[in-house]
């Protein structure tokens, strides 16, 4: 995962650091026996997801890939994958 640059992106940065707030807020508030912190928590997870995607429609996320580079890479996966011919010598 770390050659294709995945997750890399300040949106995504964004929305999972919020998400990971949310969910700690949630974890402290079930073992304190709170279910509005507990939703509350759960609220702030769901707004994580909702800021990375507004950053990502922004232009903060990845671009999308163009038809001659999935194309692109379909034909250098295809190539690797086949077995290469082996040669005998007599």
């Amino acid at each position: 995962m770390a050659g294709s640059s995945h997750g890399h992106t300040p949106a995504a940065w964004t929305g999972v650091t919020i998400a990971f707030i949310g969910f700690c807020i949630s974890g402290v508030f079930m073992v304190a026996a709170n279910p509005l912190g507990f939703w509350g928590g759960l609220v702030v997870v769901l707004l994580g997801g909702v800021v990375g995607g507004a950053m990502k429609a922004a232009g903060l996320g990845m671009p999308k890939e163009t038809e001659a580079q999935v194309r692109a890479r379909t034909q250098a996966v295809t190539a690797t994958a086949q077995p290469a011919t082996a040669q005998t010598s007599a």
